[in-house]
Order: C-alpha cells, then structure tokens, then sequence
C-alpha cells in the first residue's frame, strides 16, 4: 500500500487533515506538540469507476466513484533545528522513513510562529514554513550521510567502488535507490568524490525531494488574509479547510447531510435535525467549498498519489466478459500502479506466482490480447492468464 506522511510544524493542522480523512481518532488541540507518537489510518484517493461505463452491476463504488486505499501517517510536529534533536524533531524524521511521498501542511492563515504556538491571524509569513521544512529534512539526510561520508571516500579510492550505491545503501531505510542517488547528482552537477559539505548538502536536498515528494497543502485557508493566500499561490499550494472537511464527514457519517469526500459541495438531507449553530457552521465550510471547489482535503490526497507519485488505477478480473473474480464479484480490486508499467508487472503486483508464471494478457474492454510489454492505461480492466493461480 501506498503511504502518505502528514508533516509541518506543531499547531498547523496535520492531525485535523489526518482525522478528516481516515475517521480515526486523533488528538486536536491549540498547542504545540498535541501529537507525540505517530497515528496511523488509512485514507482514500479518488477516482471513476468503469463499472458505469461497461454497464455492469458494481457494489464496490459509491455512484461510480471509486475509493482506493492509502496509508497515512500524522507525525510529531517539527520544530527549527529538528535535525539536531530539538523538540521531538528525530522521532518525527525517523517516522517519515516508510513514507512514499509527504503532505507537507502548512497554516496559511499565518496564525501560528515557527514553533507552533498562536499569534495574530496574518502575523506569521506561513511560506517561511514551507523553506522551513526542507530544509530541515535535508540537513538531516546531510547529517546521515556525513557521519557515513569519510568512510565512503576512504573505500572510494578502491578502482571498482561504486560510491552512489554506497550511499544508496546508507539511506536504504528511507528507501532511497541507486537511481535517486543517481538523479540527484546530475541534478546538481556535482562530483561525488570530490564534493565539498555545501554540495553534500546540495545533493541531499535534491535527493530528498527526488525520493520523498512533497505537496504543499495550505491548510486554514479559511481564516487565511488575502495576502497569506496570494503569498502561498505563487508556491503551487492545494488550499484546504480540514476543519470543514471534518465537519462534513462528520455530518455525513450521521445522516444530516448527503457527501462523497472529493466532492465540491454537499446537500442537507431531508428531516435532518440540525440547530441553528450547525447549519450556520456548514453554511460557512460551504462557502469556502464554492470559493475553492471543495474543501481540499481528498484533492490534496489524489494530487499527492495521481500527481507526485504519477500513479494509475488498473483493475485486474478473472473473467472478461463478466468481468468478475473467481467469486463472481465484479471490479473487486483496484491496483495503484506506476505509470509505465506493464502487463506482466500489473500480474507480479497480483500475486509473485502469478508474474512468475505470466503467459499473457487480456484487455476486457476491448476484449483483445495485448503485449506484455504495453504500457497499462488509467482505468484499464485486464485479465492476466497464468499457469499458476
């Protein structure tokens, strides 16, 4: 399963962005450090179904919308000079290494200092807090790498050492690969032999933002000052309101309103006994609903999954015509794969035995055989035929 890390700041809203998209409970409050040891949940990314567009009977949709599962993590907060152990700073970098891309949350309202705790709504710039956090999950790969880096040279003299698979496997845990390392040295031009600390430190800034993606996810920006929201707009930031994403699922999960997560507005149910405090609370989300397109948790989860991690949805059957599994279920599965890949990965992702043993491929909406080398499609339904079940 794909996972997801919420990080920022202590008191920005990860762990109100974490509660509205997994239901599951999470400590909120108003003051730095609410969150000590890492909540764990699982979240969904969104997308079509094709149920609809084969015609065919489906229950795992909700009117054709589909849901696939995501792991999340809500980490502690990061303070200034994590990287060095202030605060709980290398608890929360350690529980970023299972992370495949990061929601970096940011308080666009401009609420909050560098370390977490309230000021004046606009009197912190929250871009300060985006340069922030590179930069201390950089200078913590640095530190890594440093405490590793004279030995690396010393076997660096040897005529067949590889030095960028070595320090692939220093930061293996993090699940760093050759190619990462690999990509971020010709992204910085530098010689790895031969580098100084600033190009190490260079390297791995390039380095983590090649191999732990990050979405800027301004949250708040319903209390947020127009200029908090021009400053954040010129950094490709997904605006969100996590409090009103939690207010309406909130509201969904006990009847009084009608929402799927990722929609850009909801409707009040018939007979829903809501006071006048509720109905003017969702009123408000609404309104920022109709001004942003939604309230931009579920868009910050497909941006992250679709977009930084460049992901598809393909849906393996057994049977191509009904398109069922052995049990007669209809598009029981939906697999996240990586763009590119093929058949033969798509029958591997299944199950190992059944990549070991591909024959072929069949693609059932057009009822043909294709290569195993084609490149999959989002929405692709395929049926893999091998000699092992």
């Amino acid at each position: 399963m794909i996972t997801l890390a919420i990080a920022g700041k202590p008191n920005c809203g990860k762990s109100t962005f974490f509660r509205a998209a997994t239901l599951a409970q999470a400590e909120i409050a108003n003051y730095p450090f609410t969150t000590i040891d890492a909540n764990h949940g699982v979240a969904y990314v969104r997308t079509a179904c094709p149920c609809q567009e084969m015609h065919v009977p489906c229950e795992n949709c909700r009117d054709g919308v589909r849901f696939i599962p995501v792991g999340l993590i809500d980490v502690a907060g990061l303070v200034p000079e994590a990287h060095l152990g202030r605060g709980l700073g290398n608890q929360f970098l350690d529980n970023l290494r299972q992370a495949d891309a990061i929601l970096q949350v940011v308080d666009a309202s401009g609420a909050t200092d560098a370390e977490g705790n309230p000021v004046d709504i606009g009197s912190r710039d929250p871009v300060k807090d985006i340069e922030f956090l590179q930069y201390e999950m950089s200078m913590w790969m640095y530190g890594i790498l440093s405490r590793n880096w004279a030995k690396l040279v010393r076997q660096a003299q040897a005529k067949e050492f590889s030095l960028a698979a070595a320090i692939a496997e220093v930061f293996a845990g993090l699940g760093i690969t050759y190619e990462h390392v690999r990509d971020a040295t010709g992204a910085v031009g530098i010689e790895l032999r031969t580098a100084g600390e600033e190009d190490l430190i260079r390297f791995c800034r390039e380095l983590m933002a090649i191999s732990k993606p990050m979405l800027i996810v301004g949250n708040k920006a319903d209390q947020a000052p127009k200029e908090c929201l021009e400053r954040l707009a010129n950094h490709d930031v997904v605006f969100a309101s996590a409090a009103g994403e939690l207010a309406i699922r909130m509201a969904a999960e006990g009847k009084f309103v009608s929402y799927l997560p990722g929609d850009g507005s909801f409707t009040e149910n018939p007979g829903a006994n809501l006071s006048a405090a509720q109905r003017a609370g969702l009123a408000k989300v609404a309104d920022f609903m109709e001004t942003f397109g939604g309230t931009g948790v579920q868009k910050a989860l497909d941006a992250a999954v679709f977009n930084l991690l460049d992901r598809i949805v393909v849906f393996p059957v057994e049977d191509e015509h009904k398109l069922t599994d052995g049990k007669g279920r209809v598009l029981p599965d939906a697999f996240l794969m990586k763009r590119g890949s093929t058949p033969r990965d798509l029958a591997f992702q299944v199950h190992t035995d059944i990549g070991e043993g591909f024959l072929y491929a069949i693609d059932a909406k057009i009822g043909m055989r294709i290569k195993d080398t084609q490149e999959l499609k989002n929405g692709d339904i395929i049926k893999i035929v091998s000699v092992r079940k």
